[in-house]
């Protein structure tokens, strides 16, 4: 059995960790989604742009030959 100031050094340990990685590991996890939404977002919207303006282009020289 274990002394009893090891079992609280323990279990406030515990605690605090619960409680550090409840706070820090959601805002890194936040902040990671967001950072690889925002990247991710704008290369597909860049790609669906440069897809359309290229479309267009194609439609106008079609149109004036």
């Amino acid at each position: 059995m274990k002394p009893v100031g090891r079992q609280v050094r323990e279990q406030v340990r515990d605690q605090v960790w619960d409680q550090v990685w409840d706070q820090v590991g959601d805002q890194v996890w936040d902040q990671f989604r967001d950072q690889v939404k925002a990247q991710v977002g704008d290369q597909v919207w860049d790609q669906v742009w440069d897809q359309v303006l290229d479309q267009i282009r194609d439609q106008v020289k079609e149109q004036t030959r």
